[in-house]
């Protein structure tokens, strides 16, 4: 049976996830007619219309589909989801879920019986898997993260200072924007019973949003420090695990984790982290699951992201 989709907003992540969409297509034997609301007459570029079946520029034309997509800037989210959460069976929220708590999730009339799934690529990294089912059982005591790169090399060919990234006014900055270590730490070792975080403007980037967070995650027996930025050199996304027995280095980056007392080292192959994300969204789907990572889930991340227990 044809699933229809459509997608509000097609940037680089969206454009990622369309493609992957047709790419599974194939190879899940599925059926999809694709659509693109557009908020522009310019012509899509080919390697994006290609995929598309239809585009839609007017509300009021806006039809009942089996997925929607929101893809579009974090400070639309709150109100593209108000505005069709009824209008779609099912639906897939790129991260963060809205751009600040203060919009209140409440105010949406998200379904009972419908699957949501705000993205968190990162638990699809076989690190973050292999960390999942290993530290079940295991006796920690403090955890330090990191995940530390240079925003001008992001993107290549575009100018770091324009992107939303760059810009509070669109939800930029490094807090919200590298919500993906809240998200995995939450994953991971639960809910905190306490949060700290300073921020703030340190480098000479040429940016209107804070470029250094630091965290500390508090529990009843750890503590977890997390540090994101955007100005480091040498790209970094690294985690650090103390426990009773081991001290557990893990680099997401080169999927590799080493135990220092074992001298022990697990080298993992590369994955696909978006291709793997979207199989699971689908399977959902298909097997009428609710996602591990529902709307209150994603909102709960946000306020660990604004330094809030909620």
């Amino acid at each position: 049976m044809k699933k229809k989709i459509c997608f509000f907003g097609l940037g680089s992540i969206g454009k990622r996830h369309l493609k992957n969409l047709r790419k599974l297509e194939n190879d899940r034997n599925d059926n999809f007619e694709i659509h693109a609301f557009r908020s522009s007459t310019k012509k899509l570029p080919e390697d994006i219309e290609k995929n598309v079946d239809k585009e839609i520029y007017k509300k009021v034309d806006f039809e009942k589909y089996d997925i929607v997509f929101i893809t579009n800037p974090t400070i639309l989210h709150f109100q593209t989801i108000k505005e069709i959460v009824n209008k779609t069976r099912d639906m897939f929220i790129e991260k963060p879920i809205f751009s600040e708590t203060f919009q209140n999730i409440c105010e949406i009339d998200f379904k009972e019986d419908s699957v949501y799934y705000t993205a968190c690529p990162l638990r699809f990294n076989p690190v973050i898997e292999y960390l999942n089912w290993y530290l079940n059982d295991k006796k920690i005591f403090s955890v330090r993260t990191i995940c530390s790169s240079y925003l001008p090399e992001w993107r290549k060919g575009v100018d770091y200072r324009n992107v939303y990234s760059a810009r509070k006014e669109l939800g930029g900055g490094v807090s919200i924007d590298l919500i993906h270590e809240l998200d995995y730490l939450k994953y991971l070792f639960g809910y905190p019973e306490n949060i700290v975080n300073v921020r703030g403007k340190y480098s000479n980037l040429e940016i209107n949003t804070e470029d250094l967070s630091l965290y500390i995650l508090e529990y009843d027996d750890k503590l977890i420090e997390l540090h994101l930025d955007y100005f480091g050199r040498i790209p970094q996304r690294k985690i650090e695990i103390y426990t009773n027995e081991e001290i557990i280095l893990c680099d997401l980056y080169t999927q590799k984790i080493r135990f220092l007392k074992r001298e022990k080292e697990i080298q993992f192959e590369k994955e696909d982290i978006y291709i793997k994300e979207m199989n699971y969204f689908l399977d959902r789907i298909d097997r009428r699951e609710k996602s591990f990572n529902e709307p209150i889930d994603a909102y709960k991340t946000l306020g660990l992201c604004e330094g809030k227990i909620l």
